[in-house]
């Protein structure tokens, strides 16, 4: 089945041309220009990826992300012209995977596109690994053959890069692992002044979803000054 991808922005021009570099590419797209296309088709439809403008004329993209994260896990991009941090601190807070700031380089997006599918295509793998399939931690269960993980007995629902950060904390667990690390393995990009936020907002909405306190965390303990470790 063609990977099926979803470029959202009422700026016409651009939205087909993104089309056009990932249709050359050999993805199925599907295009929107107004929020309520765009809303219809999240939910008539199945995506691999959303690329999604923040202003629209009518939903805005924030609320769409909202609608995507409601049922799906596929990884979105947020493409706005709006630069500020705090759009990025609330589009990551959501659960966006990515922030491409316009004007911006169609190949860049498209590398990005890619990159983003190569972790989801990972993450929805049943291929075999080395090692043992489950990892366990005080009642937190990862199953790297499924790709699930367990708090509890209670199935928890990560993105691909939740479930990432989780894993790679779980395969260190009992050593320190620096923001800076942590950023390059999971994400696979040279790390910036403004990737520790991207990294601190993707820790507290896991937190959320496993049920950890950050004040008295049962898992994910942050050393401060240093980064985040899993005592194991």
């Amino acid at each position: 089945m063609d990977t099926h991808i979803l470029i959202v922005d009422d700026e016409k021009a651009i939205t087909d041309l993104v089309g056009i570099y990932l249709r050359n590419e050999g993805y199925q797209v599907t295009l929107a220009y107004t929020g309520a296309e765009a809303a219809k088709a999240i939910l008539e439809q199945d995506f691999d990826l959303a690329v999604l403008d923040i202003m629209l004329p009518d939903i805005d993209g924030f609320e769409l992300l909202r609608t995507i994260r409601a049922d799906h896990t596929y990884p979105v991009i947020m493409l706005t012209a709006r630069g500020s941090q705090n759009d990025k601190i609330e589009g990551l807070s959501l659960g966006a995977d990515d922030y491409v700031v316009k004007p911006f380089r169609p190949l860049e997006l498209v590398a990005r596109c890619k990159a983003q599918l190569r972790r989801y295509t990972s993450y929805g793998s049943r291929a075999q690994e080395e090692g043992s399939a489950e990892l366990t931690v005080d009642g937190l269960v990862i199953n790297r053959d499924a790709r699930t993980v367990m708090v509890d007995e209670r199935p928890v629902r990560c993105t691909p890069l939740e479930y990432s950060i989780l894993l790679y904390l779980v395969e260190n667990r009992g050593r320190v692992v620096s923001v800076e690390e942590l950023f390059r393995a999971v994400w696979g990009e040279e790390y910036m002044s403004s990737s520790s936020n991207t990294v601190m907002v993707h820790i507290r909405h896991l937190r959320e979803k496993i049920g950890d306190d950050a004040a008295n965390p049962r898992f994910i303990k942050n050393i401060w000054g240093v980064g985040y470790t899993i005592e194991g």
